[in-house]
């Protein structure tokens, strides 16, 4: 029986597993199937505090894991496809043919962004295809970008890859956004913003170094196809929380994302708590979700105490 069982191995996860093993809780980490998360994918991250020079995901990933490791934490590769909580307040938690006992849970499992399932599209993801403009928007300086999408996430993403890119194309399926009105407006009224009415991308064009340098659009209405030059493409047609697999023990917003107890990372179930962009759909970054990390531990710890 373990005393913590952590699901993910992001940013909330392992920070989650930093705390917790500092309290000599010992903890379990599961993988689940992207051992990292989503910075695993991305490359130079230059907001994360303390890394002035920037530094890759992959790496800040590795780093954190290491850190995990040394005051404790364990990594089990497992991917867990249905949790249970017993009459006892236990959970039991089964990842295939593999099953784990714990005392407390803390869900750090992400969300996946929607893409738009064009060939070789997980290749290009961080070299030239994204779904963070906060991220790596200052990464495309002087050059034209697109963003895919009609909602207030498209907009806002737009507006905020403004202040870097010289165009930014806004592509979208139909011949008006979706977002609201005020931020739609917004978007529209940028001079710097151009608009790509009743249009999709069916592919992407790269350079001989495999970068991203246009895509090919189609018109929805009249089926003719352009080349429209890029640097990188945004998309923003929003993200897949991953928590399917925790069925009615946590209440979701009609999206998926858990929802946690006020001011707290706790659910509706107790000695379950929830952590980074499974929660979080407002945010969404790595230094959000290893503060949720570190609360969610701290409230698992709490709890225990609580229950000894």
């Amino acid at each position: 029986m373990e005393n913590v069982i952590i699901i993910g191995t992001g940013c909330a996860g392992y920070t989650a597993a930093i705390y917790t093993a500092r309290a000599n809780l010992t903890p379990l980490l599961l993988s689940g199937t992207q051992p990292g998360g989503q910075l695993t994918t991305t490359t130079e991250v230059e907001n994360f505090p303390g890394y002035p020079e920037g530094i890759m995901g992959p790496e800040l990933m590795m780093k954190m894991q290491a850190q995990a490791e040394k005051f404790g934490a364990r990594i089990a590769w497992a991917s867990v496809e249905a949790v249970e909580h017993r009459a006892d307040g236990t959970f039991l938690l089964k990842a295939g043919s593999e099953s784990f006992e714990a005392k407390t849970v803390i869900i750090a499992t992400g969300a996946a962004p929607r893409h738009l399932g064009i060939a070789g599209e997980e290749k290009l993801i961080g070299r030239g295809l994204t779904s963070c403009a906060t991220c790596d928007g200052a990464f495309y300086r002087d050059v034209p970008v697109c963003v895919i999408g009609g909602g207030d996430s498209a907009c806002e993403e737009a507006g905020f890859l403004t202040r870097f890119a010289s165009k930014v194309y806004l592509i979208h399926r139909r011949d008006e956004l979706r977002a609201s009105k005020i931020m739609a407006d917004r978007a529209l009224a940028n001079p710097k913003i151009e608009p790509v009415w009743n249009s999709t991308v069916s592919e992407y064009l790269t350079d001989e170094k495999g970068e991203m340098r246009a895509v090919t659009l189609e018109n929805l209405v009249t089926g003719e196809k352009s080349e429209l030059p890029v640097a990188c493409v945004f998309v923003a047609i929003g993200h897949v929380p991953n928590s399917a697999f925790l069925g009615d023990l946590v209440d979701m917003d009609e999206n998926g994302y858990i929802l946690q107890n006020p001011g707290r990372t706790a659910t509706k179930t107790p000695g379950l708590f929830a952590a980074g962009d499974v929660a979080d759909h407002y945010y969404r970054q790595a230094i959000t979700a290893a503060g949720q990390g570190c609360a969610a531990a701290l409230e698992a710890e709490r709890f225990l105490t609580d229950h000894e």
